[in-house]
């Protein structure tokens, strides 16, 4: 097939050339990349016709069928890289007390599930069956009915963690069409602060879809505990789920002890004034706070990663900012730092395609060095600049919010 054929095809359909031809990391080629491997592989196959799916089965307006179809050939691709480390061929000889046997697969190169290894779970998020998908959710829901494993010290129960993981996948290839670049630049071995721009206006999304862009796209998948703002703490039952998907609460020592264990910690410095910022002030990144993150990073010795992300700040476009709400909030829930909330008029989230780019690590100093006040804010300051220069460049790039 010429490389003028290949050329008039979508990237839905070289994608499935792609995948009949077993070519070698497609999931992260372009357009381009994938017509230059395919002629170099002289490929000379039809076609494949692709059906594509709505969002469980629902029609979406404003998503294309090719993006659907996409977003199936995405997470078909993640389920095979997935699959790669577990071992299905032998299962975890772990017996509860009352005899009921494990029954799960073994991570590969070692001897247990990742519910009985050791403990390495609560940082990679590697699917206990191997794979993601309803289809698997029937001996997770045995384990959890059983309670035949521990929960972390921060709370994440890696059961909870990988249904939800599997069901917001569902807004990360299919709702948000999420693209994202830089991945490399997120170490796969020790603790690294990820910082990042903030939106939401209601709901955020952004942390959810930095959690799943470092799971998704990663050569390993790691986790990343989010850290949150107070209400997420506060609220009946999502105080409850939010921990056991692996978030962390807005505490300096919880901070500070998952970096020193090694996880990777995700901020979102700019606080309730970012989360609210009305849509003409979208993707102007605000202060960083006081620069916090700068002095937890370097007493851990460990890198910050900067994160342009575009999408969050649209999902919900703010039409106006209110105190009285705001006055209002913080009469049920005196510890809320809040000041204004945003009002926005969808009640539903747009379909807008979200982009997330992770940028250069900014490496800590000499060991034991201390950050004063000063060296905190420049340090936030110089991350700041980095991330809007990012949103900036993408933003310039872009045609379409949709």
């Amino acid at each position: 097939m010429t490389r003028e054929q290949l050329s008039e095809m979508t990237k839905v359909q070289l994608m499935a050339i792609a995948r009949e031809c077993d070519l070698a990391g497609r999931s992260t080629m372009n357009k381009s990349e994938l017509i230059v491997a395919l002629v170099d592989t002289a490929v000379d196959v039809a076609p494949e016709t692709v059906e594509p799916e709505g969002l469980g089965g629902i029609t979406i307006p404003g998503l294309a069928p090719e993006d659907r179809a996409e977003a199936r050939a995405r997470r078909d691709a993640l389920n095979e890289r997935l699959s790669g480390f577990v071992d299905t061929h032998t299962h975890c000889a772990w017996t509860s007390t009352e005899g009921h046997p494990c029954g799960l697969p073994v991570i590969s190169e070692t001897e247990a599930c990742g519910l009985h290894g050791d403990g390495s779970i609560a940082d990679r998020a590697i699917p206990l069956t191997g794979q993601l998908g309803f289809g698997s959710w029937p001996p997770l829901w045995r384990h959890l009915s059983l309670a035949t494993y521990d929960i972390d010290s921060f709370g994440l129960d890696p059961v909870i963690a990988e249904m939800a993981w599997h069901v917001l996948n569902m807004l990360y290839y299919d709702y948000f069409r999420v693209e994202v670049e830089g991945i490399e630049n997120v170490p796969m071995e020790g603790g690294a602060v990820l910082v990042a721009n903030h939106g939401g206006a209601a709901i955020p999304y952004d942390g959810a879809m930095l959690s799943l862009a470092v799971m998704n796209e990663a050569k390993l998948p790691r986790r990343v505990r989010v850290v949150g703002t107070e209400i997420f703490n506060m609220l009946p039952g999502v105080s409850h789920m939010y921990r056991k998907v692996g978030a962390a609460y807005a505490a300096r020592d919880d901070a500070r002890e998952l970096l020193k264990r090694g996880h990777l910690l995700g901020v979102f410095p700019e606080g309730e004034r970012g989360f609210m910022k009305p849509v003409w002030e979208a993707y102007r990144v605000g202060r960083l706070g006081r620069g916090g993150f700068a002095e937890l990073a370097e007493e851990a010795s460990a890198p910050i990663v900067p994160v342009a992300i575009i999408g969050s700040e649209e999902v919900h476009p703010a039409v106006m900012v209110s105190r009285k709400l705001a006055r209002l909030v913080r009469l049920f829930f005196p510890e809320q730092r809040v000041d204004e909330i945003a009002v926005a008029l969808n009640p539903i989230p747009l379909p807008i395609r979200w982009h997330i780019r992770f940028l250069p690590p900014v490496m800590p100093s000499a060991e034991s060095h201390h950050l004063d006040a000063l060296d905190q804010l420049e340090r936030a300051e110089d991350v700041r600049r980095t991330i809007q220069s990012a949103l900036d460049d993408i933003l310039s790039e872009r045609r379409t919010a949709f």
